[in-house]
């Protein structure tokens, strides 16, 4: 046996073992997806380690943010888990609503505003760029989609409960994009010049419509610059 089935069966164990105890195909898929949150939030620590960029700090806010409100919502409704005695791995007994479907929902409607309200077209690829972003969204919603879904199918939570953690998510995203953007981000150049931000290399780009593309065309000037510099001292 492979070592990435031996995984797949192991987290399909670890979170349910799919419909009736039984680790099928569809159950290990889903296992792996509902670890989707997990490597979300591993990618965001790796991102902001590396870029250090205030939006992408502000977006992890919001998405702790969201898990508080999800804990409170849940002791507040106290709304028990099906099949709660096939659970043993769950840190809370309470299912409503579902925290996996309201994190990944606010993540993806996070991500969507961030897409077409944030970022703005700078180059001449309009057609490409609003392709890419269309695509983008798609994989975002399914991804969203099948997370919530997988809650279902590993006996982790109902459909009421997955379908109001879908709604709570978007709303806190909703909420929490509005607030960066009209409260946060006017702070983001006074803050970016504390010197702790500056010791820790904290930066602002709120003013950059598309990062991608500055970062692209700035790095690929350097290197030319570069390269021409190392070639006239070789000649």
């Amino acid at each position: 046996m492979s070592p990435m089935l031996s995984l797949a069966k192991a987290s399909c164990f670890l979170l349910g073992g799919g419909r009736k105890g039984k680790c099928d195909f569809s159950g290990q898929l889903l296992a792996y997806l509902s670890l989707g949150p997990i490597f979300i939030i591993v990618g965001f620590v790796t991102l902001i380690i590396f870029k250090r960029e205030l939006h992408t700090i502000s977006f992890l806010g919001g998405l702790a943010f969201n898990e508080g409100v999800n804990w409170l919502i849940k002791h507040v409704i106290r709304e028990p888990r099906p099949c709660e005695e096939a659970h043993s791995t769950v840190t809370t007994k309470y299912g409503m609503p579902s925290s996996h479907s309201q994190f990944m929902w606010f993540f993806s409607v996070y991500s969507f505003l961030f897409l077409y309200l944030r970022m703005h077209q700078t180059n001449n690829a309009r057609f490409l760029d609003l392709l890419w972003r269309h695509v983008l969204s798609i994989c975002l919603v399914t991804v969203a989609l099948l997370v919530s879904y997988s809650r279902v199918y590993l006996l982790y939570h109902t459909w009421s409960q997955v379908l109001y953690g879908g709604v709570a998510g978007s709303i806190m995203a909703v909420a929490w994009f509005a607030f960066t953007q009209e409260i946060l981000t006017p702070l983001f150049p006074r803050i970016a010049a504390w010197p702790i931000s500056e010791f820790l290399l904290i930066r602002d780009t709120s003013l950059i419509p598309n990062i991608l593309w500055f970062e692209y065309t700035v790095t690929r000037a350097e290197a030319r610059n570069r390269q021409r510099k190392l070639g006239t001292k070789l000649q």
